[in-house]
């Protein structure tokens, strides 16, 4: 192995681990309510977003912000009334050449919703596609595939925490 060898294998780690930090970035933005950072995880023009029959699809980063923030944001005076948790595991990343990559994750989610009273769980496929725009990597196309789903009611006198702080 020669010194240009080594560069380029450090160089197509390096990009991996930005694309995992940029999807963990994106599912913490989720659960901190952030739509700046939740934007800022998508290219700016162009996004391919399909999230399913439960949310749909998207050709606009800014459709899906909007949707984002009307969902993620919603309260009922000092409470959220949706709390989520995002977790994100098993990336396969393959890179394309030095700007473009796909990637695959296994994704579990649960939502406190306060609205309707009830757990939410759910368990997704996600396949990614990522660009790098601006010198950062960015998720050009995200389409999931359910695995599994279950609802269930919030037990009576149940100690629900707030979930993240509502800013006054």
């Amino acid at each position: 192995m020669d010194v240009r060898d080594l560069a380029r294998r450090v160089a197509r780690l390096e990009a991996i681990q930005e694309i995992e930090r940029l999807k963990y970035r994106y599912w913490r933005a989720c659960d901190s309510k952030d739509p700046d950072a939740f934007r800022e995880c998508f290219v700016s023009e162009g996004a391919d977003i399909d999230y399913g029959p439960g949310l749909g699809g998207f050709d606009d980063r800014e459709k899906l912000v909007e949707l984002y923030s009307k969902l993620a944001l919603r309260r009922d005076g000092d409470r959220w009334l949706y709390n989520d948790i995002h977790h994100g595991m098993h990336p396969d990343i393959e890179l394309i050449d030095a700007n473009t990559a796909v990637g695959s994750w296994t994704f579990w989610f649960m939502r406190v919703n306060l609205a309707d009273g009830v757990v939410e769980q759910a368990s997704l496929e996600y396949r990614d596609r990522y660009l790098v725009e601006d010198g950062k990597w960015k998720i050009q196309s995200s389409h999931v595939t359910p695995l599994t789903g279950v609802n269930f009611p919030i037990p009576e006198g149940a100690n629900v925490a707030p979930g993240p702080a509502v800013p006054q």
